[in-house]
Formats: structure tokens, sequence, C-alpha cells
């Protein structure tokens, strides 16, 4: 693909972006297995047991086949969370990324957040018929400062995406987004702003390197509960 028939780029600054993930792996100061363990040793096992499974680990070790050690992040808060971003891909991947290498994907503002996590549930939901679950979940909150590629009908001022990248956005479909981002990731794009396609007027961002990631904090959290129909009902915790 030409240079010419990528997305414009964008020099983004943009603070107090959210990501909300499940509250279960947000960091804590004991491990999670340690309500597992019968003693140190057991604890000892366990740690072994997964760490040969850890997706971040196995990165963090250079052995990951979509992302070098040489781009992962250390010593910054929730340096962990940042990583583990990047390297535990869903195996069919999402809409910028593929199966192997993952993406820090965030939304400009919590509505959109919620409205993005809220329709992935839901599909789960859907597959097995059955609407009746609570999930909480906890926001990250984080600053970006560079360039990246602006899929914005703004940015372009064609209608369904920039320069007719609307096949990009498509709701039901992550194959012609998968496509660009590999041709973006090779030209060593930073990552794509684009407009939601789960909530009208919000914006979302997938950067495709840790290092831009900045000034992770955690935000608040929230919990979304299902009772017999596919729009669940949002709480603050």
């Amino acid at each position: 693909m030409a240079a010419s028939a990528l997305p414009p780029q964008t020099l983004l600054r943009q603070f107090d972006t959210c990501r909300l993930i499940p509250s279960r792996f947000a960091e804590r100061d004991d491990s999670v297995l340690a309500p597992l363990a019968e003693d140190g040793g057991h604890l000892r096992d366990l740690f072994e047991l997964d760490n040969a499974t850890n997706f971040r680990l196995v990165a963090e070790f250079g052995r990951a086949p979509g992302i070098g050690i040489d781009e992962l992040v250390f010593g910054v808060p929730h340096f962990r969370m940042i990583n583990a971003a990047f390297t535990y891909a869903r195996p069919e991947g999402s809409r910028f990324n593929d199966g192997e290498r993952g993406a820090w994907y965030c939304a400009f503002d919590m509505p959109t957040a919620l409205a993005e996590v809220a329709f992935h549930k839901t599909v789960e939901y859907q597959e097995i018929g059955r609407f009746d679950d609570s999930v909480s979940y906890q926001a990250l909150l984080a600053d970006f400062s560079a360039e990246f590629h602006d899929l914005r009908p703004s940015a372009g001022g064609a209608e369904g995406g920039a320069n007719g990248f609307g096949a990009c956005l498509d709701p039901r479909s992550y194959i012609a987004s998968q496509q660009l981002a590999a041709t973006l990731l090779e030209a060593g794009s930073m990552g794509l702003v684009f407009p939601s396609v789960r909530r009208n007027g919000g914006t979302n961002l997938a950067c495709f390197r840790p290092a831009l990631v900045g000034n992770v904090r955690k935000g608040d959290s929230y919990c979304l509960t299902w009772q017999g129909t596919p729009v669940p009902r949002v709480e603050a915790l």
C-alpha cells in the first residue's frame, strides 16, 4: 500500500483517555494466586505454572512472536498493565490488531469506553443466549502526545472515514481494519484515532507503541449488570 493511500496523520495531545479492564486484572498488592495456595511451597509451584503460560512474562523475556522486549516498558507506574495490553491479544484479534500483537485501546471519554465494553460483553452473552451477569471494571486513564494516523471524517473530509477507509469502521467485520493495521504497523505507525462505531459521536484511539502510553493511573470503577436484556445497568462504584 503506497504512502499516499494511507490515512492522514494528526498530531494528537489527548489527556485523560479512558480504558476499562475487568477489575480482577487490576494490579493488587498480593498475587491473585495467594488465596489458592496452602503454603509457601505451594504458592511457588503455582507461580511457576502461571509464569509458564503468562504471555506478558513470555514477552518480557523476549520470547513473544508479535512484540519485542525492546518495545515493552518497565519501571513506570502500571507498566505490567501497559505491557499486558500488547501481549494478551484475542486469538481472532480486535479491530486494529491481529492475534499475535495487541494494542492499547482507549476512548476520549468515559461514556464511549463504557459503550465499547458493554457491546463486546453483550456479544458474549448473545452467543450463549443468557443475559444474567454482573462485571466490575477498573478505569485506567492515560495521556498521549504523538502523531497518529486519523480515520475521523474531519481528517480527510470523507463520509464514513477519512479518505475512503470506511470499511475499516464496519461494525460487523475487522477484515479491512486488521489489514490496514498490519500495513501501518509495518510502516512504523504510532497507531490510529478513529470514530467509535458503538457510540455515536465517540472517539477511540488504538495505540501501537507501549512507550507512548503515558501517565497511566487508576480512575473510577464501574459495575455493569445484565438482568435479562442486552442493555446493562451501569453503576459507578
